[in-house]
């Protein structure tokens, strides 16, 4: 009994040491660079980062199947769900390499790699479901079961092997700025300036024509 106390006794006060360690770690690294989004986040706290991850997703919501049957169509209309909503910081490519996605703290992974690619689908489920706090992540769609958030998973499972054709597909899905949505008017309207001027051109030869005929000798 004695050796049982010995044992909780320093488990704990190894855990408390560790605990300790950790917040002297972050509280030094605070006091050097701040809280600035732009800092690549430290090897200590991107494996803090993915244990707190695996823990807020329930034991029974990452045991959860996917009810959605994989299918071209289904992937289509995911991929399409993904490069409206999840590509301004994931990129369509699911790679993270966006302006917003790296302005964010911790930054988005790349989830072609093994440590999304692993999570089970009742995981990548609850997360793009209720998102994770105290980071860039929100929570998507309505309560109960999402559809649209398991098709989603069907789709991210498919990242490491999408193809350039679906990646230019993906672009023009991709939402528009308020400047690019102004370029895109200007442009139509400087065409259809053109083909307007052509028109006037056009039939300004056929009235010269008729008021000035050929004569045939």
């Amino acid at each position: 009994m004695v050796n049982a106390k010995s044992a909780v006794v320093v488990t704990t006060g190894l855990t408390a040491a560790v605990v300790i360690l950790t917040v002297a770690i972050f509280g030094a690294g605070l006091m050097r660079h701040g809280l600035s989004a732009r800092d690549e986040p430290s090897a200590l706290e991107r494996t803090i980062a993915r244990m707190a991850r695996s823990a807020a997703v329930p034991h029974d919501a990452s045991r959860l199947p996917n009810p959605v049957t994989p299918s071209d169509a289904v992937l289509a209309e995911a991929r399409a769900h993904f490069a409206d909503h999840c590509a301004t910081c994931h990129a369509n490519d699911g790679s993270g390499q966006t302006p917003i996605g790296q302005g964010l703290y911790p930054k988005p992974p790349d989830m072609r790699l093994a440590t999304t690619q692993r999570m089970s689908d009742g995981e990548l489920y609850y997360t793009i479901h209720n998102g994770i706090r105290l980071t860039g992540m929100p929570a998507f769609g309505e309560g109960g079961n999402d559809i649209d958030s398991w098709k989603l998973v069907i789709f991210i499972r498919h990242l490491p092997n999408v193809s350039a054709e679906e990646l230019v597909e993906m672009k023009s899905l991709n939402p528009k700025s308020q400047g690019e949505l102004e370029e895109e008017r200007e442009e139509r309207e400087f065409l259809a300036g053109s083909d307007d001027a052509k028109s006037d051109d056009h039939d300004s030869e056929r009235t010269r024509a008729s008021t000035h005929p050929i004569h045939r000798h």
